[in-house]
């Protein structure tokens, strides 16, 4: 017998809606086999093993999916299936292949095989804390990089490494399972090639541009693939303007400018790594003549350019999530209504302002609220043209609204 969560009352409609956790104050008892007993006690009294695979059930009995539970984490079962136990676990390899084929043929619809893209998407994808991107080099080569951040992607990382395997056929396979949530989870982290050991660097091709990818130190999983639509779209605004990309990371969206005709672009980051980076891809471009590398602190470089009266054409604000908790939004909201106070005061008459957030606790209410007193706080109307979120291979699953995090709002300034 597989080990039984009954939920508190009142607490299985979030689950039913698809939302994939299960919290500990969500818990009211467990059931369990002890020795041939059945015995029922509380969570913290209960002798299952993290890790175990287990069946959640409402309070009143009805059956609600299996979970890996992890008694360490305020997350206390990830829910893997809809199934029951037994089914999944008679066998758990075709299990995971068939969710991973589910998610490549999903990606096969949008993507060509010469593209790079997010593969597996966690939740989103029904495989709860496990990231997969896909990379395509220049010389067709496929790589995988993979991170493991929840004991209920690592118990089953035998059957999901196979199937990846299996239904990708990889060149090579970095795993990158180094998030501090790991350790929250009781994990270890982990950061090495799996299997035959390749160049960590290699150069992909996006929107018809060269960028160079770290996977084994590049930020997170080694590029930020969720841009990528909406990269392109800017670079088509930016014909024969002057363009100012900011928390640039890659420079790919100063360069996707580049390949639209702008007539000069400047890409800032406070990371002397990240400009390295930056003028590598300028140069993999041939766009030196055109744009620049430019290592400071974006929120003074932002007063230091009102001060001396620059102007842009378009300015890019993609920065890294303010907050990552609820508890923060205020201090993030200061932090988001002063870059993007100071870019409209920058931009000429009918200047274009792309403005991003990719913090899920900043959801779209605070984000457009920051966006309006942002304007009026400096005296401009702002058209929003545009509103963009991550592409289709980041999936949103309905229940589950972290699975939505990303904003991108491309306005015209007054």
């Amino acid at each position: 017998m597989f080990t039984r969560v009954f939920l508190n009352k009142k607490e299985e409609e979030e689950l039913k809606q698809g939302f994939p956790w299960v919290f500990d104050n969500e818990i009211s008892h467990v059931k369990f086999d002890s020795e041939g007993t059945v015995k029922q006690t509380s969570l913290a009294d209960s002798l299952v093993e993290d890790g175990s695979v287990v069946e959640v059930f409402a309070n009143a009995g009805g059956f609600l999916g299996t979970g890996v539970i992890n008694k360490k984490s305020k997350i206390t079962v990830r829910m893997i299936g809809s199934e029951h136990a037994d089914q999944i676990m008679a066998d758990p390899q075709a299990f995971y292949t068939q969710k991973i084929l589910s998610a490549f043929e999903l990606r096969k619809l949008h993507y060509k095989e010469s593209d790079s893209y997010r593969l597996i998407y966690g939740e989103a994808d029904f495989i709860p804390g496990l990231i997969v991107e896909r990379y395509v080099d220049v010389n067709k080569n496929v790589y995988l990089v993979v991170q493991f951040s929840t004991l209920s992607s690592e118990v089953f990382r035998k059957e999901i490494m196979h199937a990846l395997r299996k239904i990708i056929k990889p060149y090579g396979v970095y795993e990158k399972s180094d998030a501090p949530g790991r350790e929250k989870e009781g994990l270890s982290l982990r950061s090495c090639w799996d299997g035959e050991v390749r160049d960590e660097k290699i150069t992909i091709c996006e929107n018809d541009v060269l960028i160079e990818v770290d996977l084994a130190n590049g930020q997170k999983t080694g590029y930020f693939l969720d841009q990528k639509d909406n990269r392109r779209y800017v670079g088509s605004l930016c014909k024969g303007k002057r363009v100012l990309d900011t928390f640039t990371h890659t420079g790919a969206f100063g360069l996707n400018a580049v390949k639209g005709g702008a007539k000069e672009v400047i890409s800032v980051d406070i990371s002397p790594e990240a400009v390295e980076l930056v003028n590598k891809n300028i140069s993999l471009n041939k766009a030196e003549g055109k744009m620049k590398a430019v290592c400071a602190d974006v929120f003074d470089l932002l007063k230091e350019y009102e001060k001396s009266g620059e102007k842009f054409d378009l300015i890019v604000l993609d920065p890294p999530a303010f907050t990552k908790t609820a508890k923060n939004i205020e201090k993030a909201y200061g932090g988001y209504k002063e870059i993007n106070l100071r870019a409209m005061r920058l931009l000429n008459p009918n200047g274009i302002l792309v403005t991003c957030s990719c913090s899920y606790f900043f959801d779209s209410e605070h984000f457009y609220g920051m966006v309006m007193k942002a304007a009026e706080d400096s005296k401009k109307r702002v058209q929003v043209l545009a509103k963009f979120g991550a592409g289709p291979d980041h999936p949103v699953l309905l229940g589950y609204p972290k699975s939505e995090y990303l904003k991108c709002a491309v306005c015209r300034v007054n």
